[in-house]
């Protein structure tokens, strides 16, 4: 009998493996095709995942219902991606450039699925209030580490930060690796594009 439930048990890993590459195709293959043509359909995503139509249905009853589903994986992967930078316990400009990188690899390998998240349900909400909370708290321990000024205005610059990182996924170049723009961004954030003078403001 035992052998029996442990042939069965074995039986239904590979078929589970097969479904979860099956989703995660078509996941992928969502969201080249609609980043690319947002108005594309089931069958042109089938394709793209190199499955069959009925395949795709099956895993998703409506084209909504595959796009939240979309939704949903790439907001995990937003979640995942800065708690993977340990913002709480690596040093902070550690911290800032690893997240800086992780977060854009996520918006900009997922960028049809995120830029749909800010109108998603209260799942979508309550990680991107935690992740700001991340973000704060972070800028908080830079602060008190020197490398963000002791009269820095957290908000404002968890504001800015964000903008940097938005204006960094819509206009760049494609031979730029993440690191690269990463980089870019912490370097603009921490020393903006102008030049010391001691008579400045």
């Amino acid at each position: 009998m035992a052998t029996q439930r442990q042939e069965a048990r074995t039986g239904e890993r590979p078929r589970r493996a097969d479904t979860e590459r099956t989703v995660m195709a078509i996941l992928a293959a969502a969201e080249r095709t609609l980043g690319r043509d947002p108005g594309a359909t089931m069958e042109q995503i089938a394709e793209a995942a190199g499955v069959a139509r009925t395949t795709v249905h099956r895993r998703f009853a409506t084209r909504e219902a595959l796009i939240d589903a979309l939704m949903a994986w790439a907001i995990q992967q937003f979640a995942a991606a800065v708690d993977a930078a340990h913002a709480d316990t690596a040093p902070p400009l550690v911290a800032l450039y690893q997240v800086t990188a992780n977060v854009l690899d996520v918006k900009i390998g997922w960028s049809f699925a995120m830029s749909r998240t800010a109108s998603a349900g209260p799942e979508v909400a309550r990680v991107h209030a935690d992740v700001q909370d991340q973000c704060e708290q972070l800028f908080e321990r830079a602060k008190q580490a020197g490398i963000l000024r002791a009269d820095a205005d957290i908000q404002w610059a968890r504001r800015v930060y964000y903008a940097l990182i938005h204006e960094a996924t819509q206009d760049r170049d494609g031979e730029e690796s993440t690191g690269a723009l990463a980089t870019r961004v912490v370097d603009t954030f921490l020393r903006g594009v102008g030049t010391p003078h001691p008579d400045r403001l």
